[in-house]
């Protein structure tokens, strides 16, 4: 990872962390974050946990290990918006999720940023390798 720019890094971390977190403690991640009357605490409920922490901690991976250009961070970025509305609507619309999913909306935002950022100082394209 010497060569990749602090922004991609830093985009890396939340799916690190957050992933890692869905990864190690499974029913605590339902618990604390999917309101009572949604929760099921059931080996399938795990399981499906466990599936999103991988993805995430995958996606981390492939970030932090990827190269990215300026077009690479507009995506990026653009595809964070629909979160947003994600993150809206199941906290305060159909309260499925509870305010510790703040997490994930401060996480979005500190992506949407990273991106700004990564824009500002990426390459328009990659050199040959």
């Amino acid at each position: 990872m010497p060569d990749t720019p602090w922004p991609q890094r830093l985009l890396a971390v939340p799916f690190l962390i957050l992933g890692g977190w869905c990864l190690a403690a499974l029913h605590m991640v339902e618990r604390l974050t999917i309101n009572p009357d949604y929760q099921h605490l059931s080996a399938t409920s795990e399981l499906l946990i466990g599936c999103f922490g991988a993805q995430a901690v995958l996606g981390g991976l492939f970030i932090a290990f990827s190269r990215w250009t300026k077009r690479t961070f507009v995506i990026y970025g653009a595809a964070l918006l629909p979160f947003f509305c994600f993150n809206y609507y199941f906290v305060f619309v159909v309260p499925v999720m509870t305010r510790w999913m703040a997490l994930d909306l401060v996480s979005n935002l500190f992506m949407l940023g990273l991106c700004v950022w990564g824009y500002r100082t990426a390459p328009k394209a990659l050199a040959p390798a």
